[in-house]
């Protein structure tokens, strides 16, 4: 099957949406916790957080055109500078799903679907208590994509909590022991599985891939 960009143009957009949002593949399924200047906390689920560096540790969001309606996430963390992020567990999907309906400013959606909210480290911005993967940001940068309209948030990363037995010898974090889930399209939930690991990357390494 193929597309050029007029005919992936002329799709109807509900098509043209979710296939676009599927052909990256699977993205990282978290829920980003806030809370307001008047003290109402929010969750939402994300799949669009990428990693921007190590030394600082930053981490950017991609959120949608924000000029006709900006959505509660975005304001509470202009607002009040700080965020966090937390992995979705399995047995959560359902719930972490339904928190992209748009509730009422005044509705939480950490009560309306079944999650704990939690405060920790002297932080600001509630976790979600069941997951087991927790991040705690600060907001250090607004970057506007001007091609769409798009904007990025660039956090550093203030607070990081995870089981201890996650942690492998070398700093590497082995994701399944978490059971966490990633996210394919906009509505797709898959599980993570360890297939493989190998050495840093060295030249005089490469085996031969041509015997």
């Amino acid at each position: 099957m193929y597309f050029s960009k007029e005919a992936i143009e002329a799709m109807p957009r509900i098509r043209r949406l979710n296939m676009i949002n599927c052909i990256t593949g699977i993205k990282p399924g978290n829920l980003i916790g806030t809370q307001s200047d008047r003290g109402q906390s929010n969750v939402a689920i994300f799949s669009n957080i990428v990693h921007l560096g190590s030394d600082p540790a930053l981490l950017g969001i991609i959120f949608r055109p924000q000029h006709e309606k900006p959505r509660d996430t975005y304001l509470n963390i202009k607002s009040s500078g700080a965020f966090t992020v937390n992995a979705i567990p399995t047995n959560l999907i359902e719930h972490a799903h339904y928190t992209s309906a748009k509730f009422p400013q005044e509705v939480s959606e950490f009560d309306r679907c079944g999650l704990t909210k939690e405060y920790l480290h002297d932080f600001s911005a509630p976790f979600v208590k069941e997951s087991p993967l927790k991040i705690g940001l600060e907001l250090v940068e607004e970057i506007p994509i001007t091609t769409n309209n798009t904007i990025m948030l660039v956090g550093r990363i203030l607070h990081l909590q995870f089981p201890d037995d996650m942690m492998e010898e070398e700093g590497h974090l082995n994701l399944e022991t978490i059971n966490t889930v990633g996210i394919g399209g906009l509505n797709q939930y898959y599980r993570l599985q360890k297939i493989a690991q190998f050495p840093y990357a060295h030249l005089k390494d490469v085996p031969d891939f041509n015997k």
